[in-house]
């Protein structure tokens, strides 16, 4: 039997990072490499194809698609919108949607590309919950069901909540026990991020 194409990724980078004093998050270093480096190479290590990234410009050497949601800055449903416009033949049956801040990507892609595989053929995604609450930017999701929800979205996609537009899905819930989905919102979690990379090196 022909094994399933790897999904593919849509990483978001685009976001003001207002609690960090803006600037671009994903550049921030944990462990000694960026927060986009290591999604990058999670992502490339599980063979996912395509990677599209979706903000501004930040490494013109990284072997991913960049897209701009438009205008900029209008929220993370616009961003999947933009990437999945940007998609071409051939389209994966799945895609990861990731946000740019997650500094757990190698146990993080591996886990959700694990889920795919043995999803049902009812389950439209699947996607992690910590403390109760569901981890919309840390999901795989079948690229036909992702671009059905957008579709079937009233009004504008620009600042539409990921809960409004894709809590609809059939979601078989993944629970974060360990904090695999912890991200980077403010410089206390960069701090204490970074003390816990430091411990693991």
């Amino acid at each position: 039997m022909t094994p399933s194409p790897s999904p593919g990724g849509i990483v978001l980078v685009g976001g003001r990072s207002r609690r960090m004093g803006g600037g671009a998050k994903p550049l921030l270093e944990v462990g000694g490499r960026t927060l986009l480096n290591r999604m990058l190479t999670a992502l490339q290590d599980a063979g996912s194809a395509p990677i599209i990234a979706v903000g501004p410009l930040l490494d013109a050497t990284a072997d991913v698609r960049w897209v701009r949601e438009d205008p900029p800055f209008t929220g993370p449903v616009a961003a999947i919108a933009a990437a999945l416009a940007a998609l071409t033949e051939p389209i994966p049956p799945w895609m990861l949607v990731l946000a740019g801040d997650l500094p757990h990507a190698a146990r993080l892609v591996p886990t959700l590309i694990g889920a795919t595989a043995s999803a049902s053929a009812d389950d439209d995604a699947a996607v992690f919950t910590a403390h109760g609450h569901p981890q919309w930017l840390a999901g795989a999701y079948r690229t036909r069901a992702l671009r059905e929800a957008l579709r079937a979205q009233e009004g504008a996609l620009d600042d539409a909540s990921c809960r409004a537009v894709l809590g609809g899905l059939r979601i078989a819930w993944l629970s974060d026990d360990d904090g695999v989905t912890a991200d980077i919102d403010t410089p206390a979690d960069l701090a204490r991020m970074r003390a816990v990379f430091e411990e693991e090196r």
